[in-house]
């Protein structure tokens, strides 16, 4: 069993994505959805739905390839808080993500955001992840 459920959603489509996986599934939770919903409209995966199966529903999130090259659109994904050591950030102390072009999830009093989002709406909150 595993104790950190977000972790366990960030290696599960790093290695679906190092092993060439179109579809991975994950069991599912809002938190999962929301951050599915931020990375398909964020252009990192091609798209994701939730099965609801009998103990637990099921998220398949279908990964995104270059066409020609094969290479993922995720290069690189890191959980940044840990159930040890959370990381918490004011809207002004957001990481810019290799300089904007990639995107930290950050979990807000408003829900679950992008660092652009959350500096827009000058709140902070936990930092979950960078994607780039």
């Amino acid at each position: 069993m595993y104790t950190d459920p977000i972790a366990d959603f960030l290696t599960r489509i790093r290695n679906g994505q190092s092993a060439g996986l179109r579809v991975v599934e994950i069991p599912s939770s809002k938190t999962k959805v929301a951050m599915a919903e931020i990375l398909k409209d964020q252009g990192y995966v091609h798209d994701f739905k939730v099965v609801e199966v009998a103990p637990q529903n099921v998220l398949k999130v279908a990964l995104k390839y270059d066409r020609l090259t094969k290479v993922p659109a995720i290069r690189e994904i890191k959980r940044i808080s840990k159930p040890g050591l959370r990381q918490y950030r004011s809207a002004g102390d957001l990481p810019r993500v290799k300089n904007g072009l990639g995107i930290a999830l950050v979990s807000t009093s408003k829900g679950l955001m992008t660092d652009k989002q959350a500096r827009k709406e000058n709140i902070g909150g936990e930092l979950l992840c960078t994607v780039s």
